[in-house]
Protein backbone atom coordinates (compact mmCIF):
# COMPACT_ATOMS: atom_id res chain seq x y z
CA UNK A 1 0.00 0.00 0.00
CA UNK A 2 1.47 3.48 -1.14
CA UNK A 3 -0.87 6.44 -0.17
CA UNK A 4 -0.67 10.14 -1.29
CA UNK A 5 -2.55 12.27 1.11
CA UNK A 6 -3.23 15.82 -0.84
CA UNK A 7 -3.72 18.89 1.42
CA UNK A 8 -4.59 22.51 0.99
CA UNK A 9 -2.70 23.48 3.96
CA UNK A 10 0.36 22.46 6.24
CA UNK A 11 -2.10 22.23 9.94
CA UNK A 12 -4.42 19.72 7.53
CA UNK A 13 -1.90 18.27 6.28
CA UNK A 14 -0.35 16.90 9.82
CA UNK A 15 -3.81 16.46 11.64
CA UNK A 16 -4.92 13.74 9.43
CA UNK A 17 -1.27 12.62 8.33
CA UNK A 18 -1.22 12.06 12.52
CA UNK A 19 -4.18 9.72 12.06
CA UNK A 20 -1.31 6.90 10.38
CA UNK A 21 1.72 7.80 12.15
CA UNK A 22 -1.08 7.16 15.34
CA UNK A 23 -1.12 3.55 13.64
CA UNK A 24 2.77 2.80 13.18
CA UNK A 25 3.12 3.87 9.42
CA UNK A 26 5.66 5.60 8.47
CA UNK A 27 4.60 9.05 7.15
CA UNK A 28 6.17 12.29 5.80
CA UNK A 29 4.74 15.90 5.30
CA UNK A 30 6.14 17.72 2.38
CA UNK A 31 5.98 21.51 0.89
CA UNK A 32 7.38 20.88 -2.38
CA UNK A 33 4.29 20.27 -5.01
CA UNK A 34 7.20 18.71 -7.84
CA UNK A 35 8.26 16.35 -4.83
CA UNK A 36 9.79 13.03 -6.59
CA UNK A 37 7.06 10.72 -5.49
CA UNK A 38 8.87 7.82 -6.83
CA UNK A 39 11.82 8.20 -3.98
CA UNK A 40 9.22 8.22 -1.01
CA UNK A 41 9.88 5.98 1.24
CA UNK A 42 7.10 6.35 3.45
CA UNK A 43 3.98 4.36 3.34
CA UNK A 44 2.09 7.24 3.63
CA UNK A 45 2.96 10.39 1.96
CA UNK A 46 1.95 13.64 2.91
CA UNK A 47 1.71 16.83 0.19
CA UNK A 48 1.10 20.53 1.44
CA UNK A 49 -0.19 21.62 -2.08
CA UNK A 50 -1.11 25.22 -0.60
CA UNK A 51 -4.20 25.60 -2.81
CA UNK A 52 -6.69 26.87 0.26
CA UNK A 53 -5.73 30.77 -1.00
CA UNK A 54 -5.52 29.62 -5.64
CA UNK A 55 -7.46 30.57 -8.22
CA UNK A 56 -10.12 27.50 -8.65
CA UNK A 57 -8.36 26.61 -11.80
CA UNK A 58 -4.42 26.96 -10.22
CA UNK A 59 -5.86 24.81 -7.43
CA UNK A 60 -7.24 21.95 -9.82
CA UNK A 61 -3.87 22.29 -12.05
CA UNK A 62 -1.70 21.88 -8.72
CA UNK A 63 -4.10 18.70 -7.54
CA UNK A 64 -3.93 17.23 -10.74
CA UNK A 65 -0.69 16.93 -11.30
CA UNK A 66 0.32 15.80 -8.33
CA UNK A 67 -2.79 13.05 -8.39
CA UNK A 68 -1.06 12.12 -11.93
CA UNK A 69 2.61 11.76 -10.86
CA UNK A 70 1.87 9.51 -7.55
CA UNK A 71 -0.48 7.42 -9.72
CA UNK A 72 2.44 6.71 -12.42
CA UNK A 73 4.76 6.58 -9.28
CA UNK A 74 3.08 3.70 -8.32
CA UNK A 75 0.56 4.89 -5.63
CA UNK A 76 -2.61 2.68 -5.15
CA UNK A 77 -4.18 4.98 -3.49
CA UNK A 78 -5.33 8.99 -3.36
CA UNK A 79 -6.92 10.48 -0.09
CA UNK A 80 -7.74 14.47 -1.42
CA UNK A 81 -8.07 16.17 2.82
CA UNK A 82 -10.73 18.63 2.87
CA UNK A 83 -11.08 21.34 5.51
CA UNK A 84 -13.58 20.36 7.71
CA UNK A 85 -15.24 24.18 7.77
CA UNK A 86 -15.50 23.09 3.88
CA UNK A 87 -12.72 26.25 3.70
CA UNK A 88 -10.71 26.69 0.18
CA UNK A 89 -11.50 24.88 -3.69
CA UNK A 90 -13.28 22.10 -2.48
CA UNK A 91 -15.25 21.39 -5.62
CA UNK A 92 -11.99 21.80 -8.23
CA UNK A 93 -9.56 19.59 -6.03
CA UNK A 94 -11.97 16.61 -5.60
CA UNK A 95 -12.58 17.28 -9.71
CA UNK A 96 -8.66 16.91 -10.74
CA UNK A 97 -8.43 13.85 -8.44
CA UNK A 98 -10.80 12.34 -10.72
CA UNK A 99 -9.59 13.41 -13.50
CA UNK A 100 -6.22 13.05 -12.76
CA UNK A 101 -7.35 9.21 -12.25
CA UNK A 102 -9.84 8.44 -14.63
CA UNK A 103 -11.78 7.33 -11.93
CA UNK A 104 -15.87 7.18 -12.37
CA UNK A 105 -16.10 7.75 -8.68
CA UNK A 106 -15.00 9.79 -6.05
CA UNK A 107 -16.29 9.37 -1.81
CA UNK A 108 -16.38 12.81 -0.18
CA UNK A 109 -17.30 11.98 3.98
CA UNK A 110 -16.28 15.96 5.17
CA UNK A 111 -17.70 15.51 8.58
CA UNK A 112 -15.75 15.66 11.73
CA UNK A 113 -17.87 14.45 14.88
CA UNK A 114 -15.05 14.55 17.34
CA UNK A 115 -15.09 18.14 17.22
CA UNK A 116 -18.79 18.76 16.22
CA UNK A 117 -18.83 19.21 12.68
CA UNK A 118 -21.26 16.88 10.83
CA UNK A 119 -23.06 16.65 7.84
CA UNK A 120 -26.68 16.34 7.46
CA UNK A 121 -29.24 15.70 4.90
CA UNK A 122 -26.46 17.23 2.84
CA UNK A 123 -26.10 20.27 4.80
CA UNK A 124 -22.72 20.68 6.86
CA UNK A 125 -23.04 21.55 10.50
CA UNK A 126 -20.27 23.61 13.11
CA UNK A 127 -21.57 23.12 16.84
CA UNK A 128 -24.86 22.99 15.55
CA UNK A 129 -25.18 25.92 13.21
CA UNK A 130 -24.83 25.70 9.51
CA UNK A 131 -21.43 26.21 8.47
CA UNK A 132 -21.85 29.88 6.59
CA UNK A 133 -23.54 31.12 9.63
CA UNK A 134 -21.06 29.91 11.99
CA UNK A 135 -17.43 31.66 12.23
CA UNK A 136 -15.95 30.52 9.42
CA UNK A 137 -18.90 32.40 7.38
CA UNK A 138 -17.50 35.68 8.86
CA UNK A 139 -13.77 34.70 8.27
CA UNK A 140 -12.14 38.15 7.07
CA UNK A 141 -9.41 35.93 4.55
CA UNK A 142 -11.89 32.99 3.14
CA UNK A 143 -15.29 33.34 4.50
CA UNK A 144 -17.92 29.88 4.20
CA UNK A 145 -21.02 31.29 2.05
CA UNK A 146 -22.85 28.18 1.26
CA UNK A 147 -23.81 25.28 4.02
CA UNK A 148 -24.81 22.78 1.48
CA UNK A 149 -22.14 21.09 0.61
CA UNK A 150 -23.56 20.13 -3.10
CA UNK A 151 -23.66 23.72 -3.16
CA UNK A 152 -19.82 24.17 -2.48
CA UNK A 153 -18.94 21.35 -4.51
CA UNK A 154 -20.81 23.48 -7.66
CA UNK A 155 -18.42 26.68 -6.98
CA UNK A 156 -15.57 24.55 -8.17
CA UNK A 157 -16.74 21.67 -10.18
CA UNK A 158 -19.20 20.06 -13.28
CA UNK A 159 -19.11 16.78 -11.82
CA UNK A 160 -21.66 14.85 -10.92
CA UNK A 161 -22.85 14.92 -6.92
CA UNK A 162 -24.59 12.02 -5.22
CA UNK A 163 -25.95 12.56 -1.77
CA UNK A 164 -26.22 9.68 0.46
CA UNK A 165 -28.71 10.01 3.40
CA UNK A 166 -27.71 8.32 6.78
CA UNK A 167 -28.94 4.35 6.11
CA UNK A 168 -29.19 4.65 2.77
CA UNK A 169 -27.29 2.40 0.39
CA UNK A 170 -23.71 3.31 0.28
CA UNK A 171 -22.95 1.80 -2.90
CA UNK A 172 -21.18 4.33 -5.76
CA UNK A 173 -22.91 3.39 -9.47
CA UNK A 174 -23.21 6.69 -10.70
CA UNK A 175 -20.11 8.42 -11.68
CA UNK A 176 -18.91 11.32 -9.83
CA UNK A 177 -18.61 12.93 -6.61
CA UNK A 178 -20.63 10.85 -3.74
CA UNK A 179 -21.23 12.73 -0.56
CA UNK A 180 -22.05 10.96 2.51
CA UNK A 181 -23.69 12.46 5.29
CA UNK A 182 -22.09 11.45 8.97
CA UNK A 183 -22.88 12.87 12.61
CA UNK A 184 -20.71 10.31 14.77
CA UNK A 185 -17.25 8.43 14.20
CA UNK A 186 -19.28 5.37 13.84
CA UNK A 187 -21.22 6.44 10.96
CA UNK A 188 -17.79 7.11 9.32
CA UNK A 189 -16.35 3.48 10.19
CA UNK A 190 -19.63 1.96 9.06
CA UNK A 191 -19.75 3.94 5.64
CA UNK A 192 -15.98 3.17 5.27
CA UNK A 193 -16.18 -0.54 6.07
CA UNK A 194 -19.28 -0.78 3.35
CA UNK A 195 -17.28 0.50 1.08
CA UNK A 196 -14.43 -1.41 1.51
CA UNK A 197 -10.13 -1.01 0.23
CA UNK A 198 -11.41 -0.68 -3.69
CA UNK A 199 -14.33 2.10 -2.77
CA UNK A 200 -11.93 4.13 -0.71
CA UNK A 201 -9.14 4.16 -3.46
CA UNK A 202 -9.73 7.74 -4.38
CA UNK A 203 -11.77 9.32 -1.13
CA UNK A 204 -11.74 12.56 0.30
CA UNK A 205 -12.60 14.07 3.64
CA UNK A 206 -10.84 15.93 6.40
CA UNK A 207 -8.94 14.03 9.27
CA UNK A 208 -12.45 12.14 10.89
CA UNK A 209 -12.25 10.06 7.57
CA UNK A 210 -8.59 9.51 7.34
CA UNK A 211 -8.50 8.10 10.81
CA UNK A 212 -11.23 5.24 8.67
CA UNK A 213 -9.17 5.22 6.07
CA UNK A 214 -6.20 4.26 8.01
CA UNK A 215 -8.07 1.81 9.96
CA UNK A 216 -9.06 0.29 6.24
CA UNK A 217 -5.92 -0.14 5.09
CA UNK A 218 -3.35 -0.43 7.35
CA UNK A 219 -2.59 -3.78 9.75
CA UNK A 220 -3.00 -2.77 13.68
CA UNK A 221 0.73 -1.25 14.28
CA UNK A 222 2.59 0.31 17.34
CA UNK A 223 1.89 4.53 17.62
CA UNK A 224 4.97 6.48 18.14
CA UNK A 225 5.46 7.31 22.02
CA UNK A 226 4.69 10.60 22.65
CA UNK A 227 8.25 12.57 23.83
CA UNK A 228 8.02 14.32 27.46
CA UNK A 229 7.39 18.14 26.09
CA UNK A 230 9.88 20.78 27.79
CA UNK A 231 8.54 22.84 30.33
CA UNK A 232 6.86 26.28 29.14
CA UNK A 233 4.76 26.96 25.98
CA UNK A 234 5.29 29.61 23.51
CA UNK A 235 2.85 30.25 21.57
CA UNK A 236 3.00 31.71 18.02
CA UNK A 237 -0.54 32.99 16.84
CA UNK A 238 -1.34 33.60 13.17
CA UNK A 239 -5.09 32.85 13.19
CA UNK A 240 -7.95 35.43 13.42
CA UNK A 241 -10.52 32.53 14.48
CA UNK A 242 -13.06 33.27 17.15
CA UNK A 243 -11.99 29.57 18.82
CA UNK A 244 -8.23 30.52 18.77
CA UNK A 245 -9.42 33.98 20.14
CA UNK A 246 -11.67 32.39 22.85
CA UNK A 247 -8.24 29.97 23.66
CA UNK A 248 -6.22 33.12 23.93
CA UNK A 249 -8.66 35.29 26.39
CA UNK A 250 -8.75 31.89 28.42
CA UNK A 251 -5.08 31.58 28.44
CA UNK A 252 -4.26 35.54 29.69
CA UNK A 253 -7.10 35.51 32.33
CA UNK A 254 -4.76 32.19 33.70
CA UNK A 255 -1.50 34.15 33.38
CA UNK A 256 0.16 33.83 29.91
CA UNK A 257 2.09 36.87 29.03
CA UNK A 258 -0.28 38.54 25.55
CA UNK A 259 1.88 40.60 23.52
CA UNK A 260 -0.89 42.10 19.83
CA UNK A 261 1.89 42.92 17.68
CA UNK A 262 1.36 46.50 16.04
CA UNK A 263 0.03 47.11 12.43
CA UNK A 264 3.99 48.19 11.65
CA UNK A 265 5.21 44.91 13.26
CA UNK A 266 3.05 42.62 11.44
CA UNK A 267 2.52 44.88 7.85
CA UNK A 268 6.53 46.27 7.52
CA UNK A 269 9.08 44.41 6.00
CA UNK A 270 11.56 46.80 6.46
CA UNK A 271 10.98 46.67 10.33
CA UNK A 272 10.91 43.25 10.86
CA UNK A 273 14.74 43.32 9.68
CA UNK A 274 15.81 46.81 11.66
CA UNK A 275 17.19 47.65 14.93
CA UNK A 276 14.23 47.86 16.20
CA UNK A 277 13.06 44.85 16.39
CA UNK A 278 15.96 43.22 18.12
CA UNK A 279 14.72 45.54 20.99
CA UNK A 280 11.51 44.35 20.52
CA UNK A 281 12.79 40.56 20.20
CA UNK A 282 15.17 41.03 22.96
CA UNK A 283 11.89 42.23 25.03
CA UNK A 284 9.82 39.07 23.95
CA UNK A 285 12.75 36.63 25.03
CA UNK A 286 12.65 38.29 28.69
CA UNK A 287 8.61 37.87 28.90
CA UNK A 288 8.98 34.74 27.35
CA UNK A 289 10.97 33.17 30.47
CA UNK A 290 7.88 33.11 32.31
CA UNK A 291 7.23 30.04 30.38
CA UNK A 292 3.60 31.10 29.32
CA UNK A 293 3.26 33.62 25.97
CA UNK A 294 1.58 34.50 23.19
CA UNK A 295 3.03 36.37 20.63
CA UNK A 296 -0.02 37.52 18.84
CA UNK A 297 -1.04 39.14 15.04
CA UNK A 298 -4.89 40.33 16.49
CA UNK A 299 -5.45 43.58 17.46
CA UNK A 300 -6.89 44.30 21.16
CA UNK A 301 -10.21 43.98 20.93
CA UNK A 302 -12.54 46.68 19.72
CA UNK A 303 -9.25 48.03 18.13
CA UNK A 304 -9.11 48.06 14.24
CA UNK A 305 -5.56 49.77 12.97
CA UNK A 306 -4.42 46.89 11.48
CA UNK A 307 -7.09 47.41 8.74
CA UNK A 308 -6.75 51.29 8.72
CA UNK A 309 -2.73 50.56 8.62
CA UNK A 310 -3.31 48.23 5.77
CA UNK A 311 -5.96 50.63 3.45
CA UNK A 312 -3.73 53.87 4.10
CA UNK A 313 -0.85 51.78 2.57
CA UNK A 314 -2.82 50.11 -0.27
CA UNK A 315 -2.76 46.60 1.26
CA UNK A 316 -5.34 44.08 -0.16
CA UNK A 317 -6.81 40.96 1.90
CA UNK A 318 -4.15 38.77 0.25
CA UNK A 319 -1.53 40.78 0.65
CA UNK A 320 -2.29 41.86 4.10
CA UNK A 321 -2.36 37.78 4.85
CA UNK A 322 0.80 37.00 3.05
CA UNK A 323 2.76 39.92 4.71
CA UNK A 324 1.62 38.54 8.43
CA UNK A 325 2.49 35.65 8.20
CA UNK A 326 6.18 36.18 6.85
CA UNK A 327 6.39 38.94 9.20
CA UNK A 328 5.16 36.49 12.34
CA UNK A 329 7.61 33.61 11.34
CA UNK A 330 11.22 35.92 10.52
CA UNK A 331 10.03 37.10 14.69
CA UNK A 332 9.79 33.51 15.73
CA UNK A 333 12.93 32.57 14.04
CA UNK A 334 15.09 35.83 15.61
CA UNK A 335 13.59 34.44 18.87
CA UNK A 336 14.71 30.86 17.92
CA UNK A 337 17.76 32.39 17.55
CA UNK A 338 17.87 34.70 20.47
CA UNK A 339 17.68 31.40 22.62
CA UNK A 340 14.09 30.67 22.88
CA UNK A 341 13.10 27.71 25.31
CA UNK A 342 10.12 25.46 25.73
CA UNK A 343 7.73 24.26 23.08
CA UNK A 344 6.36 26.27 20.72
CA UNK A 345 2.62 25.99 19.44
CA UNK A 346 1.77 27.41 16.23
CA UNK A 347 -1.98 28.28 14.72
CA UNK A 348 -3.12 28.63 11.50
CA UNK A 349 -1.23 26.71 8.65
CA UNK A 350 0.11 29.13 6.93
CA UNK A 351 2.33 30.38 10.20
CA UNK A 352 3.68 27.03 10.54
CA UNK A 353 4.56 27.16 6.83
CA UNK A 354 6.34 30.82 7.08
CA UNK A 355 7.74 29.58 9.69
CA UNK A 356 9.16 26.51 8.13
CA UNK A 357 10.39 28.19 5.28
CA UNK A 358 12.25 30.33 7.23
CA UNK A 359 14.58 27.98 9.41
CA UNK A 360 14.78 25.74 5.86
CA UNK A 361 12.95 22.87 6.78
CA UNK A 362 11.19 21.44 3.64
CA UNK A 363 9.07 18.06 5.48
CA UNK A 364 8.22 17.21 8.87
CA UNK A 365 7.20 14.11 10.39
CA UNK A 366 3.70 14.35 12.36
CA UNK A 367 4.48 12.56 15.93
CA UNK A 368 1.15 12.23 17.39
CA UNK A 369 -1.77 14.37 18.88
CA UNK A 370 -1.80 16.28 21.83
CA UNK A 371 -5.10 16.79 21.66
CA UNK A 372 -8.08 16.43 18.70
CA UNK A 373 -6.81 18.87 15.69
CA UNK A 374 -3.34 19.10 17.68
CA UNK A 375 -0.32 17.55 16.36
CA UNK A 376 3.52 17.44 17.58
CA UNK A 377 6.10 17.10 15.32
CA UNK A 378 9.48 17.91 15.45
CA UNK A 379 12.16 19.83 13.78
CA UNK A 380 16.04 20.47 13.65
CA UNK A 381 17.31 23.84 13.75
CA UNK A 382 21.01 25.23 13.67
CA UNK A 383 21.57 21.85 15.91
CA UNK A 384 19.10 21.97 17.91
CA UNK A 385 15.82 20.13 18.18
CA UNK A 386 12.26 21.44 18.71
CA UNK A 387 9.23 20.16 19.60
CA UNK A 388 6.49 22.37 17.86
CA UNK A 389 2.46 21.92 17.73
CA UNK A 390 0.73 22.68 14.58
CA UNK A 391 -3.32 23.26 15.67
CA UNK A 392 -5.53 24.91 13.21
CA UNK A 393 -6.90 27.95 14.30
CA UNK A 394 -10.89 27.11 14.35
CA UNK A 395 -10.05 23.68 16.96
CA UNK A 396 -9.53 23.16 20.43
CA UNK A 397 -11.37 23.54 23.96
CA UNK A 398 -11.70 27.08 25.54
CA UNK A 399 -8.54 26.01 27.84
CA UNK A 400 -6.41 24.24 24.79
CA UNK A 401 -3.59 26.40 25.52
CA UNK A 402 -3.74 25.78 29.68
CA UNK A 403 -3.70 22.36 29.75
CA UNK A 404 -0.98 22.04 27.29
CA UNK A 405 1.11 24.28 29.44
CA UNK A 406 0.10 22.37 32.12
CA UNK A 407 0.75 19.03 30.66
CA UNK A 408 -2.63 17.96 31.10
CA UNK A 409 -3.24 16.94 27.51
Amino acid sequence: MKLLIIADDFTGALDTGVQFAARGASTCVVVDPDYPMEQAQAQVLILDAETRHLSGQQAYEVVYQATRRALDAGFTHIYKKTDSALRGNVGAELTAVLDAANGACLAFLPALPKMNRVTRKGIHYIDGVPVAESVFGKDPFEPVTQSSVEAVLRQGSQATVVLHELGSEPWMTTPGIHVYDAETEQDLKTIGKALGENGIRLSAGCAGFGAVVADLLLPPGEAPQLPKLEPGLFVACGSVNAVTLRQMEEAEKAGFQRIHLTPRQKLDAYWVRGEEKQEAVAHWLELAKTGRCILDVNDPAGCDDTVQYAALHGMDVEFRRQRISANLAILVKAMLDGGLEGTILCTGGDTLLALMKQVGVSALVPVGEIAPGAVLTRFRYREKEYNIIAKSGGFGAPDLFIKIADGNC
